[in-house]
């Protein structure tokens, strides 16, 4: 009998620096449930890329476990998927240390993230905030991953390069990974700033929907959203009319109509029919996740034992990963 052909395995993780978004769930974490079957994945909790900026102890322990709680609650099964915390896999650590001795100087000043959060955060340009792309290539290529889900190629280019230099010099050591794009993925914006990604450092609190919030903040945001200025209130979707198209999306995403049904439903109704039923459309979405979160939450004991046991089976895989590291460079191993 011929062995089953290896599943092509898939990395991603979220920072616990902040609640998770709407943006989140509709731009990742939905798409993340459809690949469990067809790929081998492993979503990480990455609170050691959180420190690069100040965080209140108690509250990233509380993010981080109400993060676990929303990836399980959005669909992500424990058995189809390896659900773990970054920190509770030493690896990631070792592994970011010796990618920090392959990764250019020149290549980690020319990244975009480093330069936005420099700015944000000026009295803490700390060298983990410059140094954090050789941990990130160590996320990824710990668990020889085929492919990344990602928004911005910067991130996945510069572990690739990572990886490419190890291997010349080493040998074929780490699976060069690819970005992956989903075939539904949607980019959802600030609802104050729909030029910008939704994000949960908007210093607008009313730009951002969280999966946790009360149905009645979420329905006050959406009333508040931005639009534009066109007579007429007409909902339709045209790169002039950022507010409206990110509306659209959002309510596409919700209830599975297309943007020409949307168009048509809400034809001659204007702007101040359409922003509630948005809201009404995201409530009733999130509805379910935020209970089923807000249940397992109540069950520290549960979250825990799935943490120990993601943690075990990334463990396992990154440290193969690791081992082979170390003896090429010439570590001694005992």
């Amino acid at each position: 009998m011929e062995e089953a052909a290896r599943k092509k395995i898939i990395f991603s993780g979220i920072q616990p620096s902040g609640d998770l978004t709407l943006g989140s769930y509709m731009g990742a974490i939905k798409n993340w449930v459809a690949l469990s079957d067809e790929y081998e994945c492993y979503y990480c909790i990455v609170d050691m890329h959180a420190i690069t900026v100040r965080q209140v102890p108690a509250d990233l322990r509380r993010r981080a476990l109400s993060q676990l709680a929303q990836y399980i609650a959005c669909g992500l099964d424990p058995k189809k998927n390896t659900l773990f915390i970054q920190s509770h896999v030493p690896a990631h650590a070792q592994l970011g240390w010796v990618l920090d001795c392959y990764t250019m100087f020149g290549e980690l000043s020319r990244m975009t993230q480093f330069k936005d959060k420099s700015s944000k955060n000026a009295d803490n340009i700390n060298a983990g905030l410059f140094t954090y792309p050789a941990l990130m290539a160590a996320d990824i290529l710990l668990y020889q991953t085929d492919l990344v889900p990602v928004d911005q190629k910067q991130h996945v280019e510069i572990c690739r390069d990572i990886a490419m230099r190890f291997n010349n010099i080493y040998g074929d050591v780490f699976t060069i990974p690819d970005p992956y794009i989903p075939p539904t993925g949607a980019r959802i914006m600030s609802l104050t700033s729909p030029e910008n990604k939704m994000s949960k450092s908007d210093k607008d609190p009313g730009g951002c929907i969280y999966i946790m919030q009360s149905p009645d903040d979420i329905m006050r945001c959406f009333k508040r959203a931005v639009t534009d200025s066109e007579t007429g209130h007409c909902v339709y979707a045209c790169p002039e009319k950022l507010g409206v198209t990110n509306l659209m999306q959002i309510y596409s995403v919700c209830t599975g109509k297309t943007m020409d049904e949307i168009e048509a439903e809400f034809d001659g109704m204007g702007y101040g029919a359409f922003k509630p039923a948005v809201g009404e459309a995201v409530v009733e979405t999130l509805r379910p996740i935020r209970e089923e979160a807000e249940r397992l939450m109540k069950d520290k004991a549960y979250l825990e034992d799935i943490l120990r046991d993601g943690a075990e089976r990334a463990a396992y895989a990154a440290n193969r990963t690791l081992r082979k590291v170390y003896k090429k460079i010439g570590f001694v191993q005992i």
